[in-house]
């Protein structure tokens, strides 16, 4: 199912301003949508509104076209999976998924078929004669998926359903939930400021700050091409290295001067449009060049991090502008050196310091 925001707000009683406003977003059908987002910016708050939970105050919610800023939670055909499962802890796991379903009325052949077909789909039938307490954190959010699950809803929306998973239980349920959704060939929303989440299980991204939509669209678009700041510092990790300075003679130079960049044949007339204006420039850790470069820096690396595949460089320009630089991890560097990396000009990315937007799309 579509699912379409037209210009909406929110705000609540008592309050001057504006929680969420004008929200434009088109979800389409079968699209696994994350919301992403630090907390506070409102992304728990439009998924409330998209189930029916909290009132629009302005603008209009369409599912497949139809207006539904009316409509009862109960009506819309949706499923939620909280934070929290919510799991009745005196009930069975098979009791617990077929609860919506008995409280519907619906036949018992049919609530049977539809809890088992789940549990199957989840891999918990071994467990549906258990109670809560005696199953995992993993396996009760399986639980969770799964009450949602036999509604058969047109609509998923999740509210940070990993969050109180282990590391390694989080990395397993991403691919799962992944593989699910393919499977149900349904409409997912799915809210989270887990960036990883994001970017390893959606198909569309709607990145939020402050109840505004920051940037909208595939994930290689928010790492490759950030529409903002705001979304190059918050997408990847390490963060995107940042250095303020302006155009000079049509290329980038650092207030201090110790980066002097050249955009790009493709970038050239864009970044010129800025000649003499403050302009930051990013550069991605993975993208300085170890080997020859027409531009140069030179740092001294204060702290090693060794992950197996790369190390993460933390080192200080002359200026003490701190540089992170990831490198592969077979290459050899040492902390206290001073060494030399190069500029690669076909990954730089420029920014309107004074809007925060970016110059070269």
């Amino acid at each position: 199912m579509k699912v379409s925001l037209k210009n909406i707000g929110k705000k609540y009683e008592g309050r001057e301003e504006f929680t969420l406003r004008n929200i434009d977003l088109e979800i389409e059908d079968k699209d696994f949508c994350v919301i992403l987002g630090p907390s506070g910016c409102g992304k728990t708050t439009l998924l409330r509104m998209i189930a029916g939970l909290n009132s629009i105050t302005e603008g209009d919610l369409l599912f497949n076209d139809k207006r539904m800023n009316k409509v009862p939670s109960k009506d819309r055909d949706i499923a939620m999976v909280f934070q929290s499962y919510a799991l009745y802890p005196h009930m069975t796991v098979y009791d617990n998924m077929a609860f919506s379903l008995a409280m519907r009325k619906e036949r018992k052949t049919v609530i049977d078929e539809r809890v088992r077909e789940a549990a199957e789909l989840l891999q918990i039938t071994n467990y549906l004669h258990s109670k809560p307490s005696d199953i995992s954190g993993g396996q009760r959010q399986r639980v969770a998926l799964g009450r949602a699950m036999v509604r058969k809803p047109r609509v998923f929306l999740m509210d940070e359903p990993l969050s109180n998973l282990d590391a390694k239980l989080r990395e397993h349920m991403r691919v799962e939930l992944v593989r699910l959704h393919k499977s149900l060939e349904t409409t997912s929303i799915y809210v989270t400021h887990d960036q990883t989440e994001a970017m390893t299980m959606a198909t569309k991204i709607v990145l939020m700050n402050e109840g505004k939509i920051q940037q909208a669209g595939k994930p290689d678009e928010f790492y490759n091409k950030p529409a903002n700041l705001f979304v190059a510092r918050f997408i990847g990790s390490p963060t995107m290295n940042v250095f303020e300075g302006k155009i000079e003679g049509g290329r980038f130079i650092s207030n201090d001067g110790s980066i002097k960049a050249s955009p790009s044949a493709q970038d050239e007339a864009n970044v010129k449009a800025f000649e003499g204006k403050k302009v930051s420039l990013g550069i991605r850790s993975e993208r300085f060049l170890t080997g020859e470069a027409d531009e140069k820096i030179e740092v001294k690396v204060d702290v090693m991090e060794m992950l197996g595949k790369e190390k993460i460089l933390y080192t200080n320009l002359p200026s003490g502008d701190e540089v992170v630089i990831s490198v592969p991890g077979h290459l050899e560097f040492h902390e206290g050196v001073s060494y030399t990396f190069g500029i690669d000009h076909g990954s730089l990315h420029f920014f309107d310091t004074e809007t925060g937007n970016r110059i070269n799309m």
